[in-house]
């Protein structure tokens, strides 16, 4: 019994203090913009030693791309309404909602950010795009096989995520989910269009 419960204790401490660190990581993009903090700022905004970062991440690249990850995984899920409409309604409601707050605007940040910071940042922005693909594409599969009108991943991303991400980056206000429906119609409709001819 004894090592049942010392087995536990670690995965429930090491949860607590990974989900420190990502918290950390938010905060101080948000505070100071990407690269202006290093391993031992997050580590003392987590109340944590900065040696069990290293020894879990390695790099500040590994941590903040764990981070974007994570934070892509756990937010905007993918709707299953049983329609594509209803999906992409849904997806972009979701993406609105949750690119609201200051948690979704530092996640944007850090993604453009490790995007231009060399061969680990260009593989972090790879596998956030790789993930969010994944993602998009199961909702396009299953509408594809309802026999739905075919849309294609990068077309949500030029005609529903570009530009609410866009507005946001910008600060051109907050994004509502009738804007985000509106951008989620307009798509369908073009795809419609492009059906018919």
């Amino acid at each position: 019994m004894a090592d049942k419960e010392a087995v536990r204790r670690p995965g429930g401490r090491s949860a607590r203090v990974r989900a420190a660190v990502h918290q950390a990581v938010v905060d101080l993009v948000t505070e100071r913009g990407y690269g202006n903090f290093t391993m031992g700022d997050i580590a003392a905004q987590a109340g944590v030693a900065d040696s069990s970062l290293y020894r879990r991440w390695g790099t500040l690249e590994n941590l903040t791309t764990d981070v974007a990850i994570t934070w892509l995984t756990t937010h905007s899920p993918i709707p299953d309404t049983g329609s594509l409409a209803g999906d992409l309604r849904g997806y972009a409601a979701g993406v609105a909602r949750d690119i609201n707050g200051p948690t979704g605007l530092a996640a944007l940040r850090l993604v453009i950010a490790l995007a231009g910071a060399g061969e680990a940042g260009a593989g972090a922005r790879d596998q956030f795009i790789t993930e969010r693909r994944r993602q998009l594409q199961e909702m396009l599969d299953r509408a594809q096989a309802r026999g739905e009108p075919a849309v294609e991943a990068l077309d949500i991303l030029d005609h529903i995520l570009a530009p609410l991400y866009i507005r946001t980056l910008f600060g051109m206000g907050p994004v509502t989910a009738d804007q985000a429906h509106k951008l989620a119609d307009g798509l369908l409709a073009r795809t419609e269009d492009a059906g018919r001819r």
